[in-house]
């Protein structure tokens, strides 16, 4: 969800979702839209989804710096499983007159089978030159030395691809403020991911 620090800051936001069951037929459509209008607006955004089976999911965001001094930080990240495919296409516009422009965006897929396949892209337009603006995207699969790690230390292979997938995942949620969204969101991943009700009786 976007967090506002001015009243110049406008967010639309529109989502399409399909049925929450794991391994079910779903296709997901979210679209976000942020306007920052007014001199010193920022928002920050951080989005989470996760597919399997034959299950899609398409995030598309644009924020629209049109003043000086605004700022925004956006981080989307994906877990992947199955046959299931991903879409994030984010967009960071940066107008002639929104200098000193602060505006980062980051997007990340983990990966947890041969087939699943996610594409992302991340892009900039800035017209202006007095701007401090990144962008970037990473996809991979698990680190196996953490694996390995996590396994030397006892943990069966589920358990293990559990911790790991969730630790990926808690980079987002950690973030939520309120603790009871946050205790669900923690309890959902869990419970969607294989082995995951075995990790969370530890």
């Amino acid at each position: 969800m976007p967090s506002r620090r001015s009243s110049s800051a406008r967010t639309r936001s529109s989502t399409t979702t399909a049925s929450r069951r794991r391994g079910a037929r779903r296709t997901t459509s979210a679209s976000l839209t942020t306007q920052l209008h007014g001199e010193g607006a920022g928002c920050t955004l951080d989005g989470f989804y996760a597919a399997d089976g034959t299950q899609t999911a398409d995030n598309r965001t644009f924020i629209d710096h049109a003043k000086p001094h605004g700022s925004s930080q956006e981080l989307y990240k994906g877990v992947l499983d199955g046959a299931s495919r991903t879409a994030f296409e984010g967009k960071i516009v940066v107008r002639p007159g929104a200098q000193k422009t602060d505006a980062h965006q980051t997007n990340k897929n983990l990966i947890l089978s041969d087939e699943a396949l996610a594409d992302s892209r991340p892009e900039l337009e800035i017209y202006n030159d007095d701007v401090r603006c990144t962008h970037g995207s990473t996809t991979g699969q698990l680190d196996p030395d953490a694996f390995f790690y996590l396994r030397s230390r006892g943990l069966d292979p589920a358990a293990a691809r559990t911790l790991l997938t969730f630790a990926f995942a808690s980079e987002v949620t950690s973030r939520v403020k309120d603790a009871g969204l946050r205790s669900h969101l923690d309890s959902w991943l869990l419970s969607w991911l294989p082995g995951g009700a075995s990790v969370e009786k530890r």
